[in-house]
């Protein structure tokens, strides 16, 4: 299943303690890079929390928020009056250094951890923050499968149309090399003195099997193959794969047009790699 690494997710989870919510956005990158926001109430979960992420994603620059609303009917609400001190004696320091600077009650409540609500446990805390995580990972999941349904479309189409080059190509090449053949015989026809015909044919054959171009052809078709054969595999991650076999298919295509001697080969090759390059565009996004 082919996976894009950009998607979005986001969902809340009513809990006795308030209402927990979620959201997970990722971008395309090269490893696992999680960034992760938590409540003072969930900062102690955050080794299962990025575990739980690991397990289920591979790739991409994940950033993932998540926040505690406790209920307004909530009575359980207290002040931690340590806190409190120590941010009112900071307050006092800054306004002795800089006059002009104001901090409001609002705005001290504000700071994590000045409120707290109801004691919880912590163990029924991680569970429910986990269960969160799990259904906004479902729907992040199936954001990126979706996406990478599109990506996988567009692929097989840049790749049905490079085999459709592939296929012109060894139509052309038997063409083009007695093409060539008789362009080398009606060169040596002119000479002022006549070569040893035997020695003259082996030295055609090797100057023509330098031009041939069926083992690249033949391991284009190669890599369609198993191109087309990830694109329907199952849920392992293949962003890096398919990365190693574009630089398989740029290869041979190099190697097409460095051995063409002919401009429809040579723009057939141009043509390849167009079409190479555009597929490695996609793939950068999938994970």
């Amino acid at each position: 299943m082919i996976r894009s690494m950009t998607a979005f997710a986001a969902g809340e989870r009513a809990t006795e303690w308030g209402v927990l919510s979620g959201e997970l956005r990722a971008v395309n990158h090269r490893f696992l890079e999680l960034g992760l926001r938590l409540p003072e109430e969930l900062r102690a979960f955050e080794s299962p929390l990025r575990e739980r992420v690991a397990a289920r994603v591979s790739r991409g620059k994940l950033d993932l928020v998540i926040r505690l609303r406790a209920p307004e009917s909530d009575a359980g609400l207290h002040l931690d009056d340590a806190m409190v001190a120590d941010l009112a004696r900071l307050n006092l320091d800054l306004t002795s250094k800089f006059p002009g600077l104001r901090t409001s009650l609002t705005e001290l409540l504000q700071y994590p951890g000045v409120l707290r609500g109801r004691d919880a446990d912590p163990e029924a805390m991680q569970r429910e923050a986990l269960a969160l995580l799990d259904a906004v990972l479902d729907d992040f999941t199936a954001a990126r499968e979706r996406e990478g349904g599109k990506l996988a479309a567009v692929i097989a189409e840049r790749a049905d149309a490079i085999a459709k080059i592939a296929g012109e190509v060894r139509t052309l090449v038997p063409l083009i090399r007695a093409g060539q053949r008789q362009k080398l015989e009606a060169r040596l026809a002119d000479l002022a003195q006549p070569a040893d015909p035997g020695r003259l044919e082996q030295e055609l054959v090797i100057w023509l099997q330098k031009l041939d171009v069926d083992e690249e052809l033949d391991r284009l078709d190669s890599h369609l193959v198993e191109l087309r054969r990830i694109l329907k595999g199952g849920k392992e991650p293949v962003g890096r794969r398919l990365d190693f076999l574009l630089q398989e298919f740029n290869r041979e295509a190099n190697t097409l047009g460095s051995k063409s001697v002919d401009a429809r080969t040579s723009n057939a090759a141009v043509e390849l790699k167009v079409l190479i390059d555009q597929i490695r565009e996609q793939i950068q996004n999938i994970e």
